[in-house]
């Protein structure tokens, strides 16, 4: 008598296997959005969203600077002192002494003034500090610390 019974029989097997089929092409797709906004080159900040700039660096170096010369933002000394970049002329000066000066400078002309070139000889190190003012009427600061 089951060969009579002409009732359509509703399978539910293949509607969970569909569903499942289209939740992974789903999830597919949101994954490879993810990548492609990942790989996508970021938007340029805009002058109201541009983050604070950290600390100023010379736009380039001075002419005194001897070619292939390594800058470096801090400069440790064996005997525990240090200089960094940022710190001012007179600590400089109490720090290392003025005997550490060779006597050597160059001045030029700098972003926001001039742009002073010491040479310096301490510890056995030789290296070259730029001193300028890092903002509009501030006072001059290290800049760049160069080693020959």
């Amino acid at each position: 008598m089951d060969a009579l019974d002409v009732r359509p029989r509703f399978r539910l097997g293949p509607v969970l296997e569909w569903l499942v089929a289209a939740l992974f092409l789903l999830a597919t797709f949101g994954v490879g959005s993810l990548i492609f906004k990942e790989l996508r080159p970021a938007a340029a900040p805009t002058a109201q969203a541009a983050a604070p700039a950290a600390a100023p660096v010379a736009t380039a170096a001075p002419a005194a600077v001897p070619a292939g010369a390594v800058s470096v933002p801090v400069l440790p000394f064996i005997d525990g002192k240090e200089v960094r970049v940022g710190d001012t002329v007179a600590a400089v000066a109490a720090n290392l002494g003025r005997s550490a000066e060779s006597g050597r400078q160059e001045v030029d002309r700098g972003r926001f003034g001039e742009r002073l070139a010491r040479f310096y000889e301490y510890a056995g190190s030789r290296f070259i500090l730029v001193f300028e003012p890092l903002e509009t009427n501030g006072g001059a600061r290290v800049s760049a610390i160069y080693l020959p």
